[in-house]
């Protein structure tokens, strides 16, 4: 059985999101986050698909005038790497905004999951602890950001930054993906940053295959207002089925 449970892919998990939102005592958690991305991602989306035929012939207009005949393929990865940065980059504001609710959500799952409420769980301890989940947002975005503005300005690279920058920016944003939703349960033990950057390397496949999935459809519209809460479940089943024995099981330093 317990091999079963560590050969679980990182889609696997990722579909689990799915029903496990759905779960009786579940879904009034479900709710805040729910609320949170569809007025801010919705909202983004709907402003970014009125901009896009003015940015996008502007982003090649960097490109030399002797390679202009590669526009035809240029054209729809210049269009994919903006819908993704912005899908990264507003799924990061969304998230920030919505942390204390998705680690909420995080942890009553967990209990649901383990039979097991972490000591001082509940909207006190959340409140309590408010401060220090805003500072852990900031830390996921004092690492985001740097490497972030890397792959921007690689876009302003004539035809290798418009043809490589989206591949990246997808794999980058995979990793992302896995750090922000798999970080509410690690948050929720007081684990640190760095430390559950280290736990999620040694299973950098599985977090890669849950994060592209994540990423997907962050940047698919209609099914990027439901993935919060989605993601939220999967990265905690994840943490239950992979992680938490490894760590102590506690709330509050």
């Amino acid at each position: 059985m317990v091999n079963d449970i560590k050969s679980r892919s990182g889609f696997h998990y990722f579909l689990s999101g799915w029903r496990l939102i759905t779960l009786p005592g579940i879904r009034r958690f479900v709710i805040l986050p729910l609320l949170v991305n569809i007025l801010l991602l919705g909202g983004a989306f709907w402003w970014l698909y009125t901009r896009l035929h003015l940015w996008i012939p502007q982003l090649l207009e960097h490109m030399p005038r002797w390679l202009q005949w590669l526009s035809y393929i240029l054209w729809p990865l210049s269009i994919l790497a903006v819908i993704l940065i912005f899908s990264y980059f507003f799924s990061t504001v969304a998230n920030a905004i919505a942390a204390p609710f998705s680690g909420m959500l995080s942890e009553q799952l967990e209990a649901r999951l383990t039979g097991q409420r972490l000591p001082d769980s509940g909207v006190v301890a959340l409140m309590k602890d408010l401060p220090r989940v805003m500072h852990r947002e900031w830390q996921k975005l004092g690492y985001y950001l740097p490497r972030a503005l890397i792959l921007l300005f690689l876009h302003f690279i004539p035809v290798f930054g418009q043809t490589a920058a989206p591949v990246m920016w997808f794999f980058f944003g995979a990793w992302m993906m896995t750090i922000q939703y798999c970080d509410y349960p690690f948050d929720n033990h007081k684990i640190g940053f760095a430390a559950m950057r280290q736990a999620l390397r040694r299973h950098k496949i599985r977090n890669m295959q849950f994060g592209a999935m994540v990423g997907l459809c962050t940047a698919i519209p209609v099914i990027n207002l439901l993935i919060l809460p989605v993601a939220v479940c999967g990265a905690t089943a994840m943490w239950v089925d992979n992680y938490r024995d490894g760590f102590p099981i506690q709330r509050g330093q």
